[in-house]
C-alpha cells in the first residue's frame, strides 16, 4: 500500500495516511528498547513491568471468576459492581473520600484509557492543557487525539531530586486554559508532590475555574514520604478527575485494570468518552481486584519495604558506576544524568549503545519531554525487578 493518498477536493496533493495530529509520535521508545533487550539478551531496565506475578491469591481470585462464570461476557459499562464498591471504599478508608460506587467511579482497561477518555471527553480542540513536564508519552498523543494544546511546566532537578516552580505553574495559565494534568508519584522522575505545593495547586485550580486529571496509579509506592490525593484539597473533589489503576500496585500490569473517581457530572463526561473506545474490559479480572483492594494493609507495607530495598539497591550501583543519581520518592524508576561518565551527554544514543556496552537497556528521558535538549542527558531505569536481576544488572553496569 502506497505511503500517501490523494485528499479530497486537493486532485494530485498528497496527504498522509497517519492523522495529523499523531504524525509527531511514530513508535514508542517502549517497543525500540524492549525489543533491544530481546536482540541482545539484555537485562531490561526500561519498561516499567515487574518480572514476577503479584499475590497468588489475587491470581486465584481471578481463576476463580473465570470458572464461575463471573465476567466472561459483557460486564456493565461502568464496571463489574463489587469492583466499584471496592475502588470507593479504598478512597474513603485511605483518604477520607467519598464517592458513590453507582454514580462516581468508572472503571476503564488501565489507567491509559482513563487518561485518554478523560482528556477526549473534557477537551476541546484549541483548549490548553498544561502538563508537568517530563510527561508519560501517552498524555502528549492523548490531548493531541482531543485536540488540545499541551503546555509543559518542567519539573527541574534540584539538590538531588525535581522540583516544581508554582511559579512557573500559575505564569503558564491563560484564558484558554482547560484543565491541569497532573501525576504524583511522578513518572519519570519519581517525584512526590507535597502537602504545600498540592495546596497551592488547588488554590490556583479554584481561582481560576479548572478542571485537573490526576494520575495517582503509583499512589502505594512511595517511600519516605505521604500520598495525598489532591481531590483530599479544599474544593477539589467536585472540579478533579482521579486516575488510578491496579496494575503497578499488584504486579499484575497485562490486566489493565483501571478506574476513575469524580464527580457525577465528570464520570458520566468520561463515561461518555470511553463507551466508544473500549466500551468494556477485563471482565473477571475486575472481580479480582476488588478482592485485591480489600487486602490487609500488611500487603502494601511490605510491597513498600520491598521496592524500597530494590530502590536503594540500584540507586546505589548507579552512583557506584558513575551516574548522578535523582533518588525517587516514589514510582519504581530511577532518573539519572549520564554526564559524569563522558560523552557527549546524549541520552538517545546512551541507551542505543548500552546493551552492547554491558548489557543493560534503559530508557532516555528526553521521549517525555517536548524540550528535548532539556531531557537530554537523562536516563531512566526501573526497579521492579526480582533483586536477583538487579544484583545482576548493577555488576554489570560498574564496567562503564
Amino acid at each position: 500500500m502506497a505511503a500517501m493518498t490523494t485528499s479530497a477536493g486537493s486532485p494530485g496533493a498528497p496527504r498522509p495516511l497517519l492523522n495529523r495530529r499523531l504524525a509527531e509520535f511514530g513508535t514508542t521508545i517502549f517497543a525500540e528498547m524492549s525489543a533491544l533487550a530481546v536482540r541482545t539478551g539484555s537485562i531490561n531496565l526500561g519498561q516499567g513491568f515487574p518480572d514476577e506475578d503479584g499475590p497468588e491469591e489475587v491470581r486465584e481470585a481471578a481463576v476463580r471468576a473465570l470458572r464461575d462464570g463471573r465476567g466472561n461476557q459483557y460486564p456493565p459499562g461502568p464496571g463489574v459492581p463489587e469492583l466499584r464498591t471496592a475502588v470507593a471504599e479504598h478512597q474513603r478508608r485511605r483518604y477520607g473520600l467519598a464517592y458513590d460506587p453507582d454514580t462516581e467511579v468508572l472503571v476503564t482497561a488501565g489507567a491509559t484509557e482513563a487518561i485518554a477518555a478523560s482528556l477526549l471527553a473534557l477537551v476541546e480542540p484549541g483548549d490548553e492543557v498544561v502538563a508537568l513536564e517530563p510527561y508519560y508519552d501517552s498524555y502528549a498523543a492523548c490531548i493531541a487525539m482531543a485536540g488540545g494544546r499541551r503546555v509543559p511546566v518542567q519539573l527541574r532537578p534540584q539538590d538531588g531530586t525535581y522540583r516544581l516552580d508554582l511559579d512557573e505553574l500559575r505564569d503558564a495559565i491563560t484564558p484558554r486554559t482547560r484543565l491541569l494534568l497532573l501525576n504524583t508519584p511522578h513518572n519519570p522522575t519519581g517525584t512526590v508532590l507535597t502537602r504545600e505545593e498540592l495546596a497551592e495547586i488547588a488554590r490556583i485550580a479554584v481561582e481560576r475555574d479548572l478542571l485537573v486529571i490526576t494520575d495517582e496509579v503509583y499512589e502505594h509506592l512511595v517511600y519516605d514520604v505521604e500520598h495525598l490525593p489532591l481531590a483530599t484539597f479544599p474544593g477539589m473533589q467536585e472540579r478533579t478527575v482521579t486516575i488510578s489503576s491496579s496494575g503497578k500496585t499488584f504486579s499484575f500490569t497485562g490486566w489493565k485494570v483501571g478506574w476513575v473517581t469524580a464527580s457525577p457530572e465528570l464520570v458520566g463526561a468520561v463515561r461518555s468518552a470511553k463507551q466508544f473506545l473500549t466500551y468494556v474490559s477485563a471482565g473477571p479480572f475486575q472481580y479480582a481486584v476488588a478482592e485485591a483492594l480489600a487486602l490487609p494493609d500488611a500487603y502494601f507495607d511490605d510491597l513498600r519495604g520491598q521496592l524500597r530495598a530494590k530502590r536503594d539497591l540500584l540507586s546505589t550501583g548507579l552512583r557506584e558506576a558513575g551516574f548522578e543519581v535523582y533518588r525517587p520518592s516514589g514510582t519504581y524508576f530511577v532518573t539519572t544524568d549520564i554526564r559524569p561518565l563522558g560523552g557527549s551527554g546524549d541520552g538517545f544514543a546512551f541507551c542505543r549503545e548500552l546493551p552492547e556496552r554491558c548489557g543493560v537497556v534503559a530508557i532516555p528521558n528526553a521521549v517525555f519531554y517536548d524540550d528535548r535538549a532539556a531531557g537530554a542527558p537523562f536516563v531512566r531505569f526501573a526497579f521492579c525487578k526480582k533483586t536477583e536481576v538487579l544484583q545482576e544488572a548493577v555488576g554489570r553496569l560498574k564496567g562503564l
